[in-house]
């Protein structure tokens, strides 16, 4: 990432250094690499990530006789170093990146413009309304979401600052020798677990009607394959063009056509409980943590302002076009009355 464009004051610089840092995804190739570092990292996306000592080089540097440390130096060290701490990466990359869905906000944009976007609970869509209301509600979802993440964004980072000397530090050794070596045992337990639940889930001995596949259970089997593509992508991609995040860009876009395509067929389908059930983990799950708003924002925020716009608005301008394809070739040819009903609870 690129510096903005102007400095921060004094009063606020340590804010905004929590922010220009705070990025949820790598830009480059992570330490820890070949097959013991992939499986850690693998294992990391599902609770933590795989552990690095990347500020020991500009230590080493100066024990050499290179250049002397400078604060500029420190918090480029600490920012390495921060991105090679597992439990930031799980909270970063694994929480944040896979709470937050850029597809999701997209598929909204889309239903904002076809009068089809209802409230949770709702079971009728909006009523008939003038195409310019169509457009306010787009605009609505649009600012809505980038104010309030933006907004959360600099709230956080100051919150950071304000509770940094109360917060205790993590033991090194309990970190690295007992949570890192827990999470492994966690992550990977608790995928086989999601897959297990898919196979006999808990309301099987009932009479009553199935919901934990289509709301929980698929969720669970799908989203770390989402998460793990989206760190790889950006591990691989971000790097490459300083100016605009290639990674970050490649997932959202991409998980938003999955979701159109996913959304599609769950709607279409007549009677494939279980195949509905399935599109629908896909969604919440696989696209869910595959595309990410807080990465997004993050980057947003600390690019130089003619970067921003040009990121944030292509991103957006991408995946609506794509969404548009996508959705729109169904529900103005097929669907003219509006989206069918799904089949599956959820």
């Amino acid at each position: 990432m690129t510096q903005s464009d102007t400095k921060p004051a004094e009063s606020t610089h340590n804010a905004s250094r929590h922010m220009r840092h705070a990025s949820d995804e790598p830009h480059g190739p992570t330490s820890g690499g070949g097959p013991a570092g992939d499986e850690r990292v693998g294992s990391a996306q599902l609770e933590y990530d795989a552990p690095g000592e990347l500020a020991n080089v500009a230590l080493d540097t100066e024990k050499q006789g290179g250049p002397r440390a400078t604060p500029a130096n420190e918090r480029q060290a600490h920012a390495a170093s921060k991105k090679s701490i597992p439990l930031y990466i799980g909270l970063a990359t694994g929480f944040c990146g896979s709470f937050t869905s850029f597809s999701a906000f997209v598929r909204d944009l889309f239903l904002a413009t076809s009068n089809d976007l209802t409230y949770p609970g709702a079971e009728d869509a909006s009523l008939d309304r003038h195409s310019g209301y169509s457009f306010m509600a787009v605009v609505a979802v649009l600012v809505a979401t980038l104010s309030l993440s933006i907004g959360g964004l600099h709230v956080g980072a100051h919150l950071a600052v304000a509770l940094e000397p109360i917060t205790p530090p993590l033991p090194y050794l309990v970190m690295r020798k007992l949570l890192d070596r827990l999470a492994v045992v966690l992550g990977w337990g608790c995928w086989l677990g999601a897959v297990l639940l898919c196979v006999w889930p808990p309301d099987r001995d009932g009479d009553g009607p199935e919901t934990w596949r289509g709301r929980a259970t698929f969720s669970l089997v799908f989203a770390p394959l989402g998460c793990l593509t989206r760190f790889y992508a950006s591990s691989y991609l971000n790097g490459r063009m300083a100016s605009f995040p290639l990674g970050t860009f490649a997932v959202n876009v991409g998980g938003t056509a999955v979701l159109g395509m996913a959304w599609n067929l769950a709607h279409g389908g007549e009677g494939a409980v279980m195949g509905c059930q399935v599109l629908q983990g896909i969604e919440d799950g696989f696209c869910g943590c595959l595309t990410t708003v807080s990465t997004w924002v993050v980057e947003l925020t600390a690019l130089r302002r003619r970067h921003a716009y040009l990121y944030g608005a292509s991103s957006v301008l991408v995946a609506y076009a794509l969404m548009v394809v996508v959705l729109g070739s169904a529900r103005w040819t097929l669907w003219l009355d509006g989206f069918p009903s799904l089949t599956c609870v959820h």
